[in-house]
């Protein structure tokens, strides 16, 4: 009888570790799935900490203005506007090492948010300005169904974007059935975008 018990106990504990063996698994299987999360895209008016290592006069707090630039120590100019933390990075330590500093590290933060807001206008059902959230990322799609979506008037096929760049207002006309099938790439949206979905020719 006690030698049934054990083995009953034996079996069971068994049966638990390929349990929970393969729910690990699963949770693991289903993480490397998951899509990454957002990154988020500097824009006007944010506030960034811009450090160099060993390199304490190098340091900087920026604002971005309007047109995406600022000012750094060496560089000068530069353009952040539009680019994730990353690239920022990236791009300050390409321009340091270009010139002036041999392997430079280079830290970029958010000291501060800008307001990131963002306009739609036309056939959809809720027209008005709406705000990027802090630390995320919007897509065309996504700023269109902020708005409620489309009405049953709208041309999804000549969506309009304006957006200022280098102090130019540039006009984009994108169709909204080519980015659901996958065969074109997401536009996010920048503060101070403006979208408009015209109507329809009945």
């Amino acid at each position: 009888m006690r030698v049934k018990t054990i083995l009953s106990l034996t079996i069971v504990l068994l049966a638990l570790g390929r349990f929970f063996a393969q729910a690990a698994e699963e949770a693991e299987a289903k993480e490397i799935a998951s899509p990454p999360a957002r990154t988020y895209v500097v824009g006007p008016n944010d506030l960034l900490l811009i450090k160099v290592y060993r390199q304490d006069d190098l340091e900087s707090r920026i604002r971005i203005a309007a047109d995406g630039t600022s000012t750094l120590p060496l560089i000068g100019t530069i353009n952040l506007g539009g680019k994730t933390l990353e690239e920022a990075t990236a791009h300050v330590r390409e321009l340091l090492e270009k010139d002036y500093l041999v392997n430079p590290q280079v830290s970029v933060t958010i000291l501060e948010y800008a307001k990131r807001r963002f306009t739609v206008l036309g056939q959809v059902q809720k027209p008005g300005t709406f705000e990027i959230p802090s630390e995320e990322s919007v897509n065309l799609l996504e700023g269109i169904a902020m708005a409620g979506g489309f009405t049953r008037l709208a041309n999804s096929a000549k969506i309009i974007v304006t957006r200022t760049v280098n102090r130019k207002k540039v006009t984009m006309v994108l169709d909204a059935k080519t980015m659901t099938d996958g065969s074109t790439s997401h536009l996010m949206i920048l503060p101070e975008d403006t979208i408009t979905i015209p109507q329809r020719i009945l």
